[in-house]
C-alpha cells in the first residue's frame, strides 16, 4: 500500500507531539522537585535546631564522656571531681584480684576434674567427679560475674563523667536554708496532733 499524504504529516507531527507531552510533564514535576527540596532544607534547619547546646555550661559534656572512655578517672578530673578517681581505681583494683582468685581456683578445679577424667591423683581425692564439675561451673561463673562487673565499673565512670558535665551549670545557691517548723494538723474536730514540717527555703 503506497502512504499517502496525511501519513507523512502524521509522521512528522508525532515528535512535536512527545516533545510537548515531556515539556508539560516537566512543568507539572518542577513543583513537587520544589517542594522536595524545601521538605529537605527543613529537616536540615530542625536537625541543626535539635543538637544540643552545651556552650553555657561551664564543663562540656562530650568532652567529658570522651575523656573518660578513652582514660578512666581523665573526665572526672575535666570536671574537678578529683576526689572519685581513687574511688574509681580502687573499685577497678579490687576487681582485677577477684577476677585472678576467681580464675585461678577455676584452673585448679579444671585440672582436677581432667586428671580424675584420665585416672590420675588430683588435688581433692576426697571429691567424686560431679563435685570436681560443680567447682568448675561455680570458679568459672564467679570470674565471668567479676569481669562483667569491670565493664560495669567502667561504664559508671563514663556516665558519671557525662553527667557530671551536664550538672556543672546547676547553680547551688548559699542562701538556701532548711528548717524544722511545728506543724499541727486536725483529722477530726475531736482528734489534733502536733508534728514538725521540714522546709527547705530559698532567700
Amino acid at each position: 500500500m503506497k502512504p499517502t499524504k496525511q501519513h507523512f504529516l502524521a509522521k512528522s507531527k508525532a515528535p512535536w507531539i512527545s516533545l510537548g507531552l515531556l515539556f508539560f510533564g516537566l512543568l507539572l514535576f518542577q513543583p513537587v522537585l520544589a517542594q522536595n527540596e524545601a521538605e529537605v532544607k527543613t529537616e536540615k534547619i530542625k536537625k541543626k535546631e535539635e543538637k544540643p547546646d552545651y556552650s553555657s555550661l561551664p564543663k562540656d559534656p562530650r568532652k567529658a564522656t570522651l575523656l573518660s572512655a578513652i582514660l578512666p578517672g581523665a573526665g572526672q578530673v575535666y570536671n574537678g571531681k578529683a576526689w572519685k578517681v581513687p574511688i574509681l581505681y580502687a573499685g577497678f583494683i579490687t576487681d582485677i584480684y577477684f577476677i585472678g582468685f576467681n580464675n585461678k581456683r577455676y584452673q585448679v578445679f579444671r585440672e582436677a576434674l581432667f586428671a580424675y577424667d584420665d585416672g590420675d591423683t588430683n588435688a581433692f581425692p576426697n571429691l567424686n567427679r560431679e563435685a570436681l564439675v560443680r567447682n568448675v561451673d561455680y570458679w568459672r561463673s564467679n570470674r565471668d560475674l567479676t569481669i562483667l562487673l569491670m565493664a560495669g565499673i567502667y561504664a559508671l565512670n563514663i556516665i558519671d563523667a557525662n553527667v557530671d558535665a551536664h550538672l556543672s551549670g546547676f547553680d547551688i545557691s548559699e542562701d538556701l536554708a532548711l528548717g524544722f517548723e511545728p506543724n499541727f494538723g486536725s483529722f477530726s474536730a475531736q482528734n489534733q496532733q502536733m508534728g514538725l514540717t521540714l522546709k527547705l527555703k530559698f532567700k
